[in-house]
C-alpha cells in the first residue's frame, strides 16, 4: 500500500475529520483523558520523545507538559490535515519544546538512538503499518536504554507482536499502556 497516495487521499481527510470530532469529545477528556493514559508511560521531563501517529493531538498538548521546558516531543504524522490540526494546537498553547512533522513511521529519518522514548497510541495494529518494518525503525531511533509505551486499541494483541519481534523486552503495565525497553544488540 501507498502510503503517501492513502495520506493524501479524499476518503481519509473524510474519515480524519469525523474521527476527529470523536477523538477530541468532551467524554474521552473526562473519561479517558490524555494525562491518565500517559502517566502509564516512563516518559520523564527532559527527555526527547517520539509522538506517533499524533492525529488530533490528543496526547501532544499533555506529552509536551510532561516533558518540559528541558524536553523536546516531536509529534509526527503522515496526514497533512494533522499535521496542520497538531501545528495549530501547538501554537496556540504557546509551546515551544514541540516540532510537529509530517512523517512515515517506517522511514523517520530522524538520528539512530536519538530517542529516550517513543509512544504508540492507537496507531497500530493498522494496515500502513505492518510491524515488522514499523518496529525495526522504533527500535533504531531509541537511545540504548529506550522505552517504547504502547496502547493498543485491541487489547493484548499488540504486546505479543511487540516481544515476538526480539527487540523488546516488556517491562510493566500501567494505565493500559504497556511498556517496553529497548533491546541491545539487535537490529
Amino acid at each position: 500500500m501507498d502510503t503517501e497516495a492513502f495520506a493524501n487521499s479524499k476518503i481519509v481527510h473524510l474519515i480524519f475529520r469525523v474521527a476527529g470530532a470523536a477523538m477530541e469529545s468532551r467524554f474521552r477528556y473526562r473519561f479517558f483523558g490524555p494525562m491518565t493514559i500517559l502517566q502509564g508511560t516512563d516518559i520523564q521531563p527532559g527527555q526527547t520523545v517520539l509522538e506517533v501517529g499524533c492525529g488530533t493531538g490528543f496526547y501532544t498538548i499533555s506529552a509536551a507538559r510532561l516533558i518540559g521546558n528541558q524536553g523536546c516531543l516531536v509529534a509526527m504524522d503522515v496526514l497533512p490535515i494533522a499535521v496542520e490540526r497538531v501545528s495549530k494546537k501547538v501554537q496556540e498553547a504557546n509551546l515551544n519544546n514541540v516540532r510537529v512533522v509530517k512523517g512515515n513511521a517506517m522511514r523517520t529519518g530522524l538520528d539512530a538512538e536519538s530517542m529516550d522514548a517513543v509512544l504508540l497510541f492507537g496507531v497500530i495494529p493498522a494496515p500502513m503499518l505492518p510491524l515488522k518494518r514499523l518496529l525495526p525503525e522504533m527500535h533504531r531511533i531509541l537511545k540504548s536504554e529506550g522505552t517504547l509505551a504502547v496502547w493498543p486499541p485491541i487489547p493484548g494483541f499488540l504486546p505479543k507482536s511487540v516481544l515476538q519481534s526480539g527487540l523488546f523486552a516488556h517491562t510493566s503495565k500501567r494505565n493500559g499502556v504497556y511498556n517496553f525497553r529497548r533491546l541491545q544488540g539487535r537490529n
